[in-house]
C-alpha cells in the first residue's frame, strides 16, 4: 500500500535556529517514519533555495528574502517573498493526503487553505502566536486598516481548517474567542526532548568557559524581544549592586537586543552580560550553568503566546522565576507544579526581591529543579506530544 503524503508549510525550517523550526523539524522528521513528508520552507544562512532530502524528510527551500528581522518592514518583506514562492511550490507539488502548516508567517494558514482546497484534502494549523492581536498588544501594529485584513487572512485560514493546534489551553480560549469552532480546536503542548536536554552540574565546561561556574546566575536563553519583557531584567539589576557574585546572563538576539544592551550600558549595570546564540551542542551545559532562568511575558499577552523555553529549563533540572499575568500558561504550571515562583510582569523591584531571596537561600531551588524535570517528563516530552500529533493526523486520514 502507497504511503500517505503530507505537505508541510512553515518559513523556518532546520538548519534555522528559531523555535518554531527545531520543533517542526523533529515533528516531520517522526512523522516521517510514516508518512512521505515534503516541507516547503524559506531560504535560511547555511541553506540555500533548492531540494534536498534531509533525516527522510523532501526539503523544499524557496527563493526567499532573508533579512535580519530588528525591523518590522524587513520582516514583513521575508514573509511576503516566502509566502508568494511557496504558493505557487506547493500548488504545483505532487498531490498529498493532508497539508500541515505552523503559524510563521502568522497568516500562512490562509495560503495553507488554498493548497488544501486546490488537492480537495484535509488541513491541519499550528498556532504558535495568536495574530494580530500579539502585535496589537505589543504597539507593533497600528494601522487600522492593516490590523482588520491581517485578522481577516487568520480567521480564513483557521476558520476552513480541519483541527487548529493551540500550544496551551489558555490560547485555546483565545482561539475560540476568536471565533473558531471550539469543536476544531485542541491542545497539544510544544515539547522538549528529554534524553537530549538532561540535568548536569553548574560547574561544567561551559560555565567555567564563560567565567560563571563560582556566580549566583539568572539566565534568559532565546529570543530578545519584545514580548519577552527583558527590561526588568537589566532594571533588576540596579536593585543587586552589592552582590558582586550575581551575574544577569541574557543569550540570545532579536528585535530588542541593541535597546537592552544600551540600557544596561545607561544604567551602568556591570552584573548584566551578554551573549549571543550557542551551539545546539552545549545547550544542556548552557542552561544548567544557571541557578535559576527568568522566563517573561509582557503584560496582556497572556494565550496570545506560550513561552516554551522553559520547557528546556525545567528538563534540565532547574528553576524558573516567571513574571506574567496570572493567566498565563507559565504562571498555571508554576502554581501547579511548584517549579518556581511567580511575580508581576513590569515589577523589577519585585524581580530583584526574589533573586536576593534565592541566593540567600531562601528557596529550596534544588526540588523545584526535580519537580520541573519529572514535570516534562511526565507532560511534555517529545514523544508524548508527537504521540498526539500522529493520534490527531491518524485520525483526519483515517
Amino acid at each position: 500500500m502507497a504511503r500517505r503524503r503530507i505537505l508541510v508549510f512553515n518559513q523556518y525550517y532546520a538548519p534555522a535556529f528559531e523555535s518554531t523550526a527545531q520543533l517542526l523539524t523533529q515533528l516531520c522528521e517522526a512523522l516521517a517514519l510514516e508518512y512521505d513528508v515534503t516541507v516547503v520552507t524559506g531560504a535560511v544562512d547555511g541553506a540555500e533555495p533548492g531540494r534536498e532530502v534531509r533525516n527522510g524528510v523532501d526539503v523544499v527551500r524557496v527563493l526567499s528574502t532573508a533579512y535580519e528581522r530588528r525591523r518590522l518592514s524587513r520582516r514583513g518583506a521575508n514573509y511576503l517573498t516566502y509566502v508568494a514562492s511557496s504558493l505557487w511550490t506547493g500548488l504545483t507539488e505532487t498531490r498529498p493526503d493532508l497539508v500541515l502548516c505552523m503559524s510563521d508567517p502568522p497568516f500562512v494558514p490562509a495560503f495553507a487553505f488554498l493548497a488544501a482546497r486546490r488537492f480537495r484534502v484535509p488541513y491541519v494549523a499550528i498556532v504558535q502566536d495568536v495574530f494580530p492581536e500579539i502585535a496589537v498588544e505589543l504597539g507593533r501594529l497600528r494601522n487600522p486598516l492593516l490590523v482588520r485584513v491581517l485578522d481577516a487572512l487568520v480567521r480564513t485560514g483557521l476558520g476552513h481548517a480541519a483541527k487548529v493546534v493551540a500550544i496551551g489551553e489558555t490560547m485555546r480560549t483565545r482561539l475560540i474567542e476568536k471565533g473558531i469552532d471550539p469543536e476544531r480546536v485542541v491542545v497539544i503542548r510544544n515539547w522538549v526532548d528529554v534524553n537530549e536536554l538532561v540535568p548536569g552540574p553548574k560547574d561544567n565546561g561551559w560555565a567555567r568557559e564563560h567565567g560563571l561556574a563560582d556566580k549566583f546566575v539568572v539566565m534568559h536563553s532565546g529570543n530578545v524581544g519584545h514580548a519577552q519583557n527583558l527590561d526588568i531584567l537589566v532594571r533588576a539589576a540596579t536593585f543587586l549592586r552589592d552582590l558582586d557574585d550575581l551575574r544577569c546572563v541574557i543569550i540570545g538576539s532579536g528585535a530588542r537586543q541593541a535597546e537592552l544592551a544600551e540600557l544596561s550600558d545607561r544604567l551602568e549595570t556591570d552584573q548584566v552580560q551578554f551573549l549571543p546564540y550557542q551551539p545546539r551542542e552545549v545547550l544542556s551545559e548552557l542552561l544548567a550553568a544557571a541557578d535559576m532562568h527568568f522566563i517573561g511575558l509582557a503584560q496582556g499577552l497572556s494565550g496570545y503566546v506560550v513561552p516554551s523555553r522553559m520547557n528546556g529549563v525545567l528538563s534540565v533540572g532547574r528553576p524558573v522565576i516567571v513574571a506574567a499575568d496570572d493567566d498565563s500558561e507559565i504562571v498555571q504550571v508554576i502554581e501547579d507544579v511548584h517549579c518556581g515562583i511567580a511575580i508581576e510582569p513590569g515589577r523589577p523591584e519585585l524581580l530583584a526581591a526574589v533573586i536576593r531571596e534565592a541566593r540567600g537561600g531562601a528557596y529550596d531551588l534544588a526540588e523545584m529543579g526535580r519537580r520541573g524535570r519529572s514535570y516534562v517528563e511526565r507532560e511534555i516530552d517529545k514523544s508524548v506530544s508527537i504521540a498526539r500529533y500522529s493520534e490527531l493526523l491518524l485520525g483526519l486520514l483515517g
